[in-house]
Formats: C-alpha cells, sequence, structure tokens
C-alpha cells in the first residue's frame, strides 16, 4: 500500500492509514505458501525449467556439482538432462525410470519401475508438493532471497521413517508465482543435496521426443 502524504496531513486519515497498513501485514502474514504452491502444482500439466545442483557428503568432505534442464509432462513423464556433467540423464517415460550416467559408468543404463504417483521420487516438485501436511511435520523456515525473488521457506520431516528417499527437506517457495525457487534434502549418510531452479515455466510446450530412451545395441540394462 503506498500513502502520499501532501503538505497538509488530516489527522483523523493518517490514524486510518496506519491503521490500514497494520491490517495489510497481518494479511500477508497469514498467507500460507506451502498450501498457495500446493494449489498451483495442482494446475500444472507442463513444465521446462532449468537447475543447478551441488551434492555435499560431510563424511568425505567432498562435494560435487551439476546444472541443466528438464521437462515434465503430468503425469508420468520426465525428462533430466544434465549439461554439467554433459550426456548424464534421467528419463521417466511413463512406466520406466531410466537413470544414464556415462561421466560415471559408459555403456550402462539403469533400469527401474516408476513409483507411486508416476515420476514417484524422480520427479523435482512433486515429492514435496502432494499432500505435504498427510506426509510431512511442516515447519516454516523463514525468508530468503533467492535470485532476486522473495521467498519463504518450510521444513518437511517425513512422518514415517523410510517413506521417502530424504530425513528432511527444505523448500523455498516463490511469493508470488507459487512456485519451487530451491530446495535441500538430507539423505541417508548425511548426504546434503541443495538444488536451485533457475528458470521455470509451465503448461507450455514440450518435446515428447524427450521422455523416450532407447538404450543402445552396446549399452547393459541393468534392472532393478
Amino acid at each position: 500500500m503506498k500513502h502520499r502524504l501532501g503538505g497538509i496531513v488530516v489527522a483523523g486519515a493518517l490514524v486510518a492509514a496506519v491503521s490500514a497498513m497494520g491490517a495489510s501485514r497481518a494479511a500477508a502474514q497469514d498467507v500460507d505458501y506451502l498450501d498457495r504452491a500446493v494449489t498451483a502444482w495442482s494446475k500444472v500439466k507442463t513444465v521446462r525449467a532449468t537447475f543447478e545442483q551441488v551434492l555435499r557428503n560431510p563424511l568425505t568432505g567432498r562435494s560435487a556439482s551439476a546444472a541443466g534442464e528438464y521437462q515434465q509432462q503430468r503425469p508420468g513423464k520426465l525428462a533430466i538432462l544434465f549439461s554439467d556433467p554433459a550426456g548424464d540423464k534421467i528419463i521417466a517415460d511413463g512406466k520406466f525410470v531410466w537413470l544414464y550416467l556415462p561421466s560415471t559408468v559408459k555403456d550402462q543404463v539403469f533400469k527401474s519401475p516408476q513409483g507411486e504417483g508416476g515420476t514417484g521420487t524422480v520427479d523435482l516438485t512433486a515429492q514435496f508438493l502432494t499432500e505435504p501436511r498427510t506426509k510431512f511435520t511442516v515447519n516454516g523456515a523463514g525468508t530468503l532471497m533467492i535470485a532476486g525473488r522473495h521467498t519463504h521457506g518450510y521444513t518437511l520431516i517425513p512422518k514415517v521413517a523410510g517413506s521417502t528417499t530424504f530425513i528432511q527437506a527444505a523448500v523455498w517457495i516463490d511469493d508470488e508465482e507459487g512456485s519451487i525457487k530451491q530446495f535441500e534434502v538430507v539423505e541417508p549418510g548425511n548426504v546434503q543435496r541443495k538444488i536451485k531452479i533457475l528458470t521455470y515455466k509451465t503448461n507450455v510446450p514440450v518435446d515428447e521426443k524427450a521422455f523416450v530412451f532407447t538404450p543402445t545395441a552396446t549399452m547393459k540394462v541393468v534392472t532393478k
């Protein structure tokens, strides 16, 4: 709310303005950004986004960075294409998840059935925004500026141990867009994964070919 005060200020008007500002701030504090994000996600059909990832292992003191883009078509299809390390990819085609990491093991791909909810734990967003208050103990984590955007954070701790691939998570939600801008998870072994969403567009055209993985004749397929 913007107030322009002229040369003569009427006391009654000033009191009313201050009261209105207080009410506006109270209303802003009452906004539940996690619930807004859940509602926004329920309307998403497709996604195109870019991201950065940092993986840290406190036990070894090592860290690794990665970056890339992903496309998603709900329900069940997801393509994560890494630019760093180049050539690595994770494809969920609606039936199986294909994990192809030539930067680690050449000519080998891991194939596993998709989990509950389509892409299951591979999904970068649905894992946090599908009935979060049912699955997690939720607490506020304050605010944070991410890439010039105001965000509100929430910590998520699974109510049932082992029900997710992470022990706890923190998600940061864009105040205006209602989308996740960043999330940090602690995985078994205290491995810490931080992913920042750099660009994010929803309900836009996606490439159907991106959701297809065809092993080559020389590629070993390891089924889980």
